[in-house]
């Protein structure tokens, strides 16, 4: 099967490819002009270099490519942007990305037999935060309270909008693993034995593993899924400090400080730090999109479709895969 990776240089996206050639695929990987490659696997069939900003150079990329190779039976679009220093800047990276790409397969005729989108719960927003806190449901109407919510929520509805286009989404929660960045602060924390959270209330927060993900999108292609939206975790349902536990109990920690600050605080934090991050271009661990993300007290989602539908168990609970997290941090020197 011939199978085309968006954002094949980045987190999600480089385990893909990996799973995509062990499995015997045909992959190519999808990145932009200038990306860094380190973690793309060798045995790709080739990096395509696309132009996802500018619609008409995109069309004329994906087509010199499809004249000569066919086209492609299976599209994973993992590109797109996570945090980004202007808010803007995620619906172009998030949306108008996607828009282009599927607009320019649908013009130039090369429609896969699966598009399948990586989304987030994010695009639901805090809709089930009051007590008693229940599972958020497909049925549920999304209503997102950040930006990168708001961004992949249209990207999401654009793909539902047109006819018998062969969409799958899946919304993962808070995916973590080797070459995730996002968790390295919060690790590197807990080896100095702060245990930091944010609120004083109770929170309950659910995670995957990045090979769980990839778990998921896979057995979709294997069971030819099209028109369906997933969400994606372990299947557990933790507390607020239960991932910073699982780091303190694999690095060995006799001891640790909890420090948990007032939302108000992490509110002033993220207002000026993401003030700063406008005004130098760059990205901020703390921003207004981040302190919505820290506030929001129910991460619960119900996986009883993916479950039903694909058969999918999670191979990782916590514990094994932030141990596999850390060893790879440690083996790359992210921390000692």
């Amino acid at each position: 099967m011939k199978i085309l990776i968006t954002g094949s240089n980045g987190f999600i996206g480089s385990h893909l490819v990996e799973k995509g050639i062990r499995d015997g695929h045909k992959v190519w990987a999808a990145i932009r002009k200038g990306s860094n490659i380190n973690y793309i696997s060798d045995g790709v069939e080739g990096c395509l270099e696309l132009d996802y900003s500018d619609y008409e150079v995109l069309c004329c990329q994906l087509k010199s490519f499809c004249d000569k190779w066919g086209k492609w039976n299976v599209v994973v679009h993992a590109a797109g942007a996570t945090k980004c220093p202007k808010n803007e800047m995620f619906y172009s990276s998030n949306t108008e990305v996607t828009k282009n790409l599927v607009n320019a397969f649908i013009e130039l005729d090369i429609v896969p037999n699966q598009f399948i989108f990586i989304s987030s719960l994010g695009v639901f927003g805090s809709i089930r935060d009051k007590l008693p806190y229940k599972r958020i449901k497909d049925s549920d109407t999304p209503n997102p309270n950040t930006h990168y919510g708001k961004s992949k929520l249209l990207a999401e509805e654009y793909l539902k909008s047109i006819p018998h286009f062969p969409y799958v989404i899946f919304r993962p929660t808070a995916v973590y693993g080797p070459r995730e960045r996002d968790f390295l602060m919060l690790i590197k924390s807990v080896k100095n034995h702060l245990l930091v959270s944010a609120g004083l209330g109770s929170q309950r927060l659910t995670f995957v593993f990045v090979q769980d993900v990839v778990k998921a999108l896979f057995l979709a292609i294997d069971n030819r899924i099209i028109r369906r939206e997933y969400f994606i975790t372990d299947g557990s349902v933790y507390d607020n400090i239960d991932f910073s536990l699982a780091v303190s109990s694999e690095l060995g920690n006799r001891w640790t400080i909890k420090i948990r600050f007032p939302l108000f605080v992490v509110r002033l934090l993220s207002w000026f730090m993401g003030g700063i991050a406008s005004l130098i271009g760059r990205n901020q661990v703390l921003n207004s999109d981040k302190y919505r993300i820290l506030s929001q007290r129910n991460w619960q989602c119900d996986i009883d479709p993916l479950i039903r539908d694909l058969d999918y168990i999670a191979d990782y609970p916590l514990d094994r895969g932030v141990a596999e997290t850390i060893s790879w941090y440690k083996k790359q020197r992210w921390i000692k």
